[in-house]
C-alpha cells in the first residue's frame, strides 16, 4: 500500500511521513492533498498561544487527555524555534508530552519554524490537512510563543486559546496591539501563584474596554500542572465552538482564512517564481551592487525584477 492508501486507513506513520513530504514541499505529498481534500473540514483546530514558559505544552497534554476519555482522536502540531544557524529546533514539546506518544489516537508531531514568522511553521497548513484526512476530530496547534507576532495562529485555528500565567507582565502584553483580540479564551495557568486574581481582573477589565461583539472571551484560572480546573477551562472551549456552528460564524472564520491561505500561496509561487529568475543572470547581485554604490535605487531595482515575469 502507498501512502495515501495507508492514511485513509488511520496509518499513523502515513500520516507523519505525508506531513515530513510537505515541509519539503513534495509534489507527491500536495497531490495526495488535492486528492483527498474533499475529506478535510471536520476536525476542529484550536490553537494554542502565549508567552515562553506559560505552560502551553502541559495545558494542551491535560486537554488532550480530557478528549482522550471522550473518545476523540488528536492530533498536536507544537511548534517550536529553529536554530538561524544549525536549521534545528528544541522540539522540548514533544519530550512534555511523551506519554501521549503511546496512544495510539494521539498524533504529536514537532515542527521547526524554518525561519517564518508569526509564531507558527510555514507548513503548519499542509499539516492540518493531513490531520484532517486522517481523521482527527480536534487539532491543537501550539505556537512557538514570541509575543505579538503571535497573530498569525488565528488565521489558521477555528478557536485560539491565550494562555497566561501571573507575575510575567502578561497582564501589560494582553494590552499590546492584536493580542488582546485573537483571544477567544484566557487561560491564567500556574493561578495557585500569588496574582492570579489580579491577572484575571485586568484581563476582564481590558475585555469590558474591548467589547465589540455579541460573544466575550471567558477567562479561566487553571493548574496544569496540578491538574485542576481543567476540564471547566475545555468547556468554555467547546462552549465557543458551539457558539460558532450556532450562529454561522465558523463558516465565515474558516473561509476567511481560506483566504489568507490561498494569497499566501499564490505570494509563495510567485515570489519562487521572481526570484529563480533573478537568480538565473546573476541581476540580483548585479542589482544589489548597483544599488549599495548608489548608481540605482531600490524601488527601481525592485521594478527591474518584477518586470521579469511580465515578459
Amino acid at each position: 500500500m502507498n501512502i495515501e492508501e495507508r492514511l485513509l486507513k488511520g496509518d499513523k506513520r502515513a500520516c507523519a511521513r505525508l506531513i515530513s513530504l510537505l515541509e519539503n514541499n513534495d509534489e507527491q505529498a500536495v497531490n495526495i492533498i488535492k486528492r483527498q481534500y474533499h475529506k478535510t473540514g471536520n476536525a476542529y483546530v484550536i490553537g494554542v498561544t502565549g508567552s515562553p514558559g506559560s505552560g502551553k505544552s502541559t495545558l494542551t497534554d491535560r486537554l488532550t487527555k480530557e478528549l482522550r476519555a471522550q473518545g476523540k482522536k488528536i492530533g498536536i502540531l507544537a511548534v517550536d524555534p529553529t536554530s538561524p544557524f544549525s536549521g534545528g529546533a528544541i522540539l522540548g514539546d514533544r519530550i512534555r508530552m511523551s506519554d501521549l506518544a503511546l496512544d495510539k489516537d494521539v498524533f504529536i508531531r514537532s515542527m521547526g519554524t524554518r525561519g517564518y514568522l508569526g509564531g507558527i511553521s510555514k507548513a503548519t497548513w499542509g499539516a492540518v490537512k493531513a490531520l484532517d484526512i486522517y481523521g482527527c476530530d480536534y487539532i491543537f496547534i501550539e505556537t512557538v510563543g514570541v509575543g505579538q507576532s503571535e497573530i498569525d495562529i488565528v488565521k489558521m485555528a477555528d478557536t485560539v486559546l491565550m494562555v497566561m500565567v501571573p507575575n510575567m507582565g502578561d497582564d501589560i502584553q494582553a494590552i499590546k496591539a492584536g493580542i488582546m483580540e485573537i483571544a477567544d479564551v484566557f487561560a491564567i495557568n500556574k493561578s495557585d501563584l500569588d496574582g492570579a486574581d489580579k491577572t484575571k481582573l485586568e484581563i476582564e477589565m481590558n475585555l469590558d474596554l474591548n467589547e465589540k461583539s455579541d460573544y466575550r472571551a471567558p477567562v479561566e484560572q487553571v493548574s496544569a500542572i496540578k491538574n485542576e480546573d481543567i476540564d471547566v477551562l475545555l468547556q468554555k472551549i467547546m462552549n465557543h465552538e458551539n457558539y460558532l456552528k450556532e450562529t454561522g460564524k465558523l463558516h465565515e472564520r474558516r473561509r476567511r482564512n481560506l483566504k489568507v491561505e490561498i494569497v499566501q500561496l499564490v505570494e509563495e509561487e510567485l515570489l519562487k517564481l521572481i526570484m529563480d529568475k533573478a537568480l538565473e543572470g546573476d541581476l540580483l547581485e548585479e542589482l544589489s551592487h548597483e544599488v549599495e554604490k548608489r548608481k540605482q535605487d531600490p524601488y527601481t531595482a525592485k521594478e527591474k525584477i518584477i518586470s521579469l515575469i511580465r515578459e
